[in-house]
């Protein structure tokens, strides 16, 4: 089968591979769609620790294709949704509940063979299924759905906060349509983009500022401004030292900012500590989706979340290798790679 293959910094390719087959509690399931991830770019540039020689593509949803010996609860011919963050369930981060924070994470695509192939193969315990008639690229969506999930969660939004969206990609657009649900009245979407700022403000923003065209600060938080006093929550969704700075001073005194976005290892950001304990800001990271990935899965199936807006390009896996080598297009929102193309 055909697989993009991550040899070792820098050095990406689309490969023979042999197919794999599942061993004892295991999947193999043929792959209909994988998300290009910004991930996938940090892992190619080094950024982001991996285990390569390794299959990217931790995005994906597909077919069950065959089931090893000891599986129960899945059959071949069953759509399915893989969670890539396989923990241990032992160490002591695991033992308190805090599976995201295991000591042994091990994630399909990072450190073990994903979803940019034909083929991935998968322990069942990470696999959900999805409906039958669901538009087969959908599922592709549940893992940043599920990641953009524990942010929100963590952000601890009440009925008729405001909250503002720094970022106009993927995350920033699926953290929209999340935090409405979870009650916000007034959400402002920050992004260069007008196109994704038109969007945004479809998929349920009610405003949306451009950083382009003068102090965003000020945009928001001024008297005159968007949400003057500042935002009860702020959401970091661009993964951008500029974003990261800006962050904590568009929240109210005492207001909350929560880390979604993922910057690259070792890049530093700028932050004024005085600042924050002054006006007592809330900090808070996000890391990836303990015990989201279902509800994921479920707000996908159910058409709560769409997700069909975000879709930009289609692209088969020998498009794939020029796709993750470089930035994404620009306005781009997700690039999803179709083994089943070319």
């Amino acid at each position: 089968m055909k697989a993009v293959r991550l040899e070792a910094t820098g050095k990406l390719g689309l490969r023979d591979v042999e197919r794999p087959e599942p061993g004892v509690g295991e999947l193999l399931v043929r792959v209909e769609a994988c998300g290009i991830c910004g991930t996938d770019r940090h892992l190619f540039h080094g950024e982001f620790p991996s285990k390569p020689p390794v299959t990217l593509g931790h995005e994906f949803t597909g077919i069950v294709e065959k089931v090893g010996n000891g599986v129960s609860g899945f059959r071949e011919g069953m759509r399915i949704t893989g969670d890539p963050n396989i923990t241990c369930g032992r160490c002591p981060e695991c033992q308190r509940g805090r599976v995201n924070l295991c000591h042994n994470l091990q994630a399909i695509g990072i450190h073990r063979d994903g979803g940019f192939a034909e083929y991935v193969c998968i322990p069942q315990q990470q696999a959900f299924q999805l409906p039958d008639e669901l538009p087969p690229l959908h599922g592709a969506f549940c893992e940043p759905l599920a990641c953009c999930i524990h942010g929100v969660d963590l952000a601890e939004i009440r009925t008729g906060s405001s909250v503002v969206v720094l970022g106009g990609g993927v995350i920033g657009l699926l953290v929209v349509q999340l935090v409405r649900l979870a009650g916000a009245t007034s959400v402002v979407l920050v992004t260069r983009s007008a196109e994704k700022r038109q969007l945004a403000e479809e998929l349920g923003a009610t405003a949306s500022a451009d950083p382009s065209t003068g102090d965003v600060v000020a945009q928001l938080t001024a008297a005159d401004g968007l949400l003057p006093g500042g935002a009860d929550v702020v959401i970091e969704c661009a993964g951008v030292a500029e974003t990261i700075e800006q962050a904590p001073s568009l929240p109210r005194r005492g207001g909350t900012v929560v880390i979604l976005g993922v910057m690259p290892q070792g890049v530093k950001a700028a932050i004024e500590p005085f600042d924050l304990l002054f006006r007592e800001i809330r900090l808070i990271s996000s890391f990836i989706n303990p015990f989201t990935h279902r509800r994921a899965a479920d707000l996908i199936a159910s058409g709560t979340i769409k997700v069909e807006p975000l879709i930009s390009r289609r692209i088969g896996l020998a498009e794939a290798v020029e796709a993750i080598s470089n930035p994404a297009r620009k306005g781009e929102i997700r690039a999803l790679v179709v083994p089943g193309i070319g």
